[in-house]
């Protein structure tokens, strides 16, 4: 395919990435924004990647989307496609994955957890430029402005969004800033710089009411979250998501891994008499401290490190990697202490599919896929394995 050609194909389904797989010519080609079964016209981005040019044949199951950037912003794939229709077929992508990345064949079932699908995101990455804030396009590095709320955050970040914009036609507001997060509680704001091209003075973040750290209450307990500490981002699935992975758990000692402000931990202590979380970054390490408030041990050491000098075996180990997964050395060290149970919630299932490939001494003995980012092509797996007799 030459860049300026278009071409007309059928979509067969959607694949981990956000985009649908059809085939032109006998070869697959990936284009984004489309249904199963509908019928467009694309033009080549690369030997693989198109994209969308028009729909020539609409599915009965397009709805229209909520946000009117959506296409033009890189930060929702889905909102073409109802809800529903978006958990079916993750599912169906995650059982995918599994087969193509790990040689897993598993026909047992995977079960869904969802909760709305608008205003769920307490945390959104936004940039800066030409007095200007919004999203980039996707893959690009172009700004994409939002000038109005965005559909998948809550309303206090909207209002917090709003507020930002404003502040971003003050004279006084630091142009070499050019990206920052928001995190929020629904009551308090922290604003985190992610790229400047100086150091921000103190002044700014009292200026733009920023806080400390927030204290972030759930059913399961108040977590304290300071800035640069990582914590799940969808508002609705916090207590859900913990419970589908501490679900049937039980015996003597548990060892939390990636144990970031205490989500897991917190509940591991009720269903435990022994606890130990592993945590080695250093703003998340000190919150969990200070929300384990000595009901557990706490190691601040790389994961591998702590697992490489570890000789006993606990009764169980959960695990909750960032998306580079588990990695070799860390699973090497999982199959030589070979717990009973070993759950690990991961947020990459390609990742998820090579680490569990890598231990065949475990069947999956549950396995759910939790929506934590709707109108996105991202997914939360809990997977609950047990050792083989």
């Amino acid at each position: 395919m030459g860049t300026s050609i278009l071409n007309d194909v059928t979509v067969e389904r959607w694949v981990y990435g956000g985009e649908g797989l059809a085939r032109l010519d006998g070869k697959v080609v990936f284009a984004p924004f489309l249904l199963p079964g509908e019928r467009a016209r694309i033009s080549a981005r690369d030997a693989m990647h198109a994209d969308l040019e028009e729909i020539l044949e609409s599915s009965p199951e397009r709805v229209a989307p909520p946000c009117p950037l959506f296409t033009k912003c890189g930060g929702c794939h889905y909102q073409h496609a109802p809800y529903e229709f978006q958990i079916a077929r993750k599912a169906e992508i995650l059982r995918e994955q599994l087969k193509r990345v790990g040689k897993i064949e598993y026909s047992g079932e995977i079960g869904t957890v969802s909760g709305p699908a608008l205003g769920y995101r307490n945390r959104v990455q936004v940039h800066m430029e030409n007095g200007k804030l919004g999203y980039l396009a996707p893959r690009s590095h172009d700004l994409i402005a939002l000038e109005g709320d965005c559909p998948v955050a809550s309303p206090k970040l909207n209002e917090a969004l709003a507020a930002m914009r404003e502040r971003l036609k003050d004279s006084k507001f630091p142009r070499f800033v050019k990206s920052m997060e928001l995190f929020t509680n629904e009551t308090e704001v922290q604003i985190n710089v992610l790229d400047t091209g100086r150091p921000v003075a103190k002044w700014f973040f009292e200026w733009c009411e920023s806080a400390a750290a927030i204290d972030y209450t759930t059913a399961l307990g108040k977590f304290r979250v300071s800035p640069h500490s990582f914590f799940q981002v969808n508002r609705f699935l916090v207590e859900k998501l913990v419970e589908v992975a501490v679900a049937e758990l039980e015996g003597g000692s548990a060892l939390d891994l990636y144990a970031g402000v205490g989500l897991f931990a917190l509940p591991l202590t009720k269903r435990f008499a022994n606890v130990t979380d592993v945590e080695g970054a250093g703003s998340a390490a000190r919150d969990l401290a200070h929300n384990a408030a000595g009901a557990l041990l706490v190691e601040y050491e790389r994961v591998e490190d702590y697992l490489g000098r570890l000789k006993a075996t606990p009764d169980v180990i959960l695990a909750d990697p960032p998306r580079a997964g588990l990695g070799k050395a860390v699973v090497g060290h999982l199959n030589r202490l070979a717990p009973k149970q070993l759950v690990i919630v991961s947020c990459d299932p390609a990742t998820l599919a090579r680490d569990l490939a890598a231990m065949p001494n475990y069947s999956i003995a549950r396995l759910t896929m939790v929506d934590l980012f709707p109108q996105t092509y991202h997914m939360e797996t809990v997977v609950q394995l047990r050792r083989n007799l």
